[in-house]
């Protein structure tokens, strides 16, 4: 195995991270808090250990391969986080909390256990949104750039799709890298320029454009976006929110003047297909079930039901109003959409919907297979015959995935958490979608009350879930050590 340039990138990134740091400290000097200093020492202190790494690996570039980003890829969800939870340390979190803290904005979670948002210093309500838009971007990379070539959960059915204009589609990582960060920071430069015309404040804008592209679903409030419930605000939140969940790949193809490839791409069609379905059952459910009398005339109630069902199906988490309170169907509904998450090679989480359609297509199958045993039948997405080994990783990363919960499920049981507690933890971790269902960890709910090591259990399904579990499973096995 190949140690160099694994070490150079995570030097790199570790130079990154510092960096990154030094806009909360600019923020918090123009705002006149004491403790910009934090920021500023670990900015200097990451980005000098990031380089002595980067400098130290060689500048060699020998061959890398699926080992290799197999490691890095790990590595880098598990670095990052306890590099980026300094400021936290150091403003006086617990270590448990801080991690937590970072793994979930890094994993665009967004389960959050801070509280009084609104009176926060503003360099660390920077500091969250930039790991969120950080871990964003770099969720994208890695789905298309880097999880096809792993063949992991079924990715490698995205590698036809790596080829650009002439064929080839951006033949290297780096180039794929640079179209989809040019593509992530023009989306999110809009959608701060809409907030803003919307009527939201500077900060919140550039706050609020970082983590719905990301969908991550920080805020600077504790409302989320209930506190701008009353304006144009949601809307423009859930445009954009929607556009996190599509397939990056497939957009910046249409940069290309592609424009066709986003209708001939199932995924969208699809998502949408879900987006409209849960909005109509939700909907009916709410304005006429008997038990929901007290808000079926609320006149949001179109809009909250629309901006409610995109954020948990995006893994957004964003809250516009507590849907907590609209009845039982509604929350099973929620609860299968933090499952089945936005597009593959987008900023949403979840199981993705191809996995899912490609599920219910191989059950479709083999079911008529069962009626006409001598007929030959095959499972087709996209108009093309699945191979076996993409069913098969699909499969098993359905399995892996159910599994993870369960087990998490029960892990979490033995805190103290009641049933529904413990299902919703574990499923929104593991989802990574943010806010859960129940009374603690509902859209108005935190995750500050439990038990340390409920919170490490979450936060390990937040790297479980962000890294496709299997990219996890394969570092674990002897084999994988083996020369």
């Amino acid at each position: 195995m190949q140690l160099q340039p694994i070490l150079s990138a995570l030097g790199k990134l570790l130079m990154l991270t510092g960096g990154a740091m030094v806009p909360c400290a600019i923020v918090d000097v123009v705002s006149g808090i004491e403790t910009w200093g934090v920021f500023g020492l670990a900015a200097f202190v990451l980005f000098g250990i990031g380089a002595i790494i980067a400098i130290a690996s060689g500048s060699e570039k020998p061959r890398t391969g699926p080992r290799e980003a197999f490691l890095l890829t790990a590595l880098v969800w598990v670095v990052l986080p306890l590099a980026a939870a300094f400021p936290f340390l150091a403003l006086g979190f617990s270590f448990t909390d801080a991690v937590f803290e970072t793994v979930s904005g890094l994993t665009t979670t967004g389960a959050t256990i801070m509280t009084g948002l609104d009176n926060e210093q503003r360099g660390l309500l920077l500091w969250r949104s930039i790991l969120q838009w950080i871990g964003g971007v770099g969720i994208i990379v890695t789905a298309i750039a880097i999880m096809p070539m792993l063949r992991v959960g079924g990715m490698q059915l995205f590698q036809a799709e790596s080829s650009d204009v002439s064929g080839r589609f951006l033949p290297h990582v780096a180039e794929i890298a640079s179209q989809i960060v040019w593509l992530y920071i023009g989306l999110t430069v809009l959608c701060g320029i809409c907030y803003v015309f919307a009527g939201m404040g500077t900060f919140d804008a550039v706050n609020h454009a970082m983590t719905t592209m990301a969908a991550g679903g920080f805020s600077t409030s504790d409302s989320s976006m209930g506190k701008f419930a009353d304006s144009r605000i949601i809307e423009v939140c859930i445009v954009f929110m929607f556009v996190a969940g599509l397939p990056f790949g497939t957009m910046v193809l249409m940069m290309h003047g592609r424009i066709r490839n986003l209708w001939k791409d199932p995924q969208p069609r699809f998502y949408l297909m879900i987006v409209v379905v849960a909005v109509a059952i939700l909907y009916i459910c709410v304005r006429f079930h008997p038990q929901t009398a007290f808000i079926r005339y609320d006149e949001h109630l179109f809009r909250d039901t629309v901006f409610s069902v995109i954020s948990v199906l995006t893994g957004t988490g964003y809250a516009s109003t507590d849907y907590g309170q609209w009845g039982s169907l509604p929350e099973i509904v929620f609860f299968t959409l933090m499952f089945l998450g936005g597009c593959a090679g987008s900023a949403a989480c979840g199981m993705n919907v191809f996995r899912v359609e490609i599920l219910l297509r191989t059950i479709w199958t083999y079911t008529r297979q069962m009626l006409s045993p001598n007929r030959i039948m095959v499972v087709r997405y996209a108009g093309q015959p699945v191979r076996d080994d993409v069913l098969l990783s699909v499969m098993i990363f359905i399995f892996l995935y159910l599994f993870v919960f369960s087990v998490s499920t029960v892990l979490l049981s033995l805190t103290g958490l009641d049933t529904i507690s413990s299902l919703s933890a574990a499923a929104t971790s593991i989802s990574n979608v943010g806010p859960g269902l129940g009374s603690i960890f509902g859209p108005s709910g935190t995750f500050q009350d439990l038990e340390p090591f409920a919170k490490w259990v979450c936060s390990i399904n937040m790297i479980f879930g962000r890294l496709e579990l299997l990219t996890i499973f394969v570092v674990l096995t002897p084999r994988f050590w083996q020369y």
